[in-house]
């Protein structure tokens, strides 16, 4: 915890973290980017596939719909606290139309302004699964 006035529980804080980390890997396929507007902060900056996205590009990738995404679901999310920063790292496990299936590693960075948990850096790694 951080000292001074401002403190929260780690358990709690983790447990949101992986919460919303698995929400957001479900609504890879959908069309529905509540989740994502809630967890990214305004300042967030995402590199995906050798691009960097912003904020306003992430939630209209996800208004976009899911594309040849069928599904997508988190393995594991492992959460480590730095005072009012927290580094996640996961992967995921999807599935695209035609019976693709893939592997996604992936590290976000999250911090907590205004006692609310945000996302402000995030980095993605995908590709197929070798059968």
């Amino acid at each position: 915890m951080k000292k001074g006035s401002e403190s929260y529980s780690k358990s709690e804080a983790e447990r949101y973290i992986k919460d919303c980390s698995s929400a957001w890997a479900e609504s890879v396929a959908t069309s529905d980017p509540t989740v994502v507007k809630e967890i990214l902060a305004d300042d967030f900056v995402w590199v995906l596939d050798g691009k960097v996205l912003d904020k306003s590009r992430a939630v209209m990738r996800a208004q976009e719909g899911p594309g040849d995404f069928l599904s997508n679901h988190l393995d594991y999310a492992n959460v480590r606290f730095f005072g009012d920063t927290a580094i996640a790292q996961g992967s995921e496990t999807w599935t695209r139309k035609g019976g693709h299936k893939g592997h996604s590693v992936w590290i976000d960075t999250w911090v907590r302004r205004d006692e609310k948990w945000q996302i402000v850096a995030a980095a993605d790694v995908s590709g197929p699964i070798k059968q």
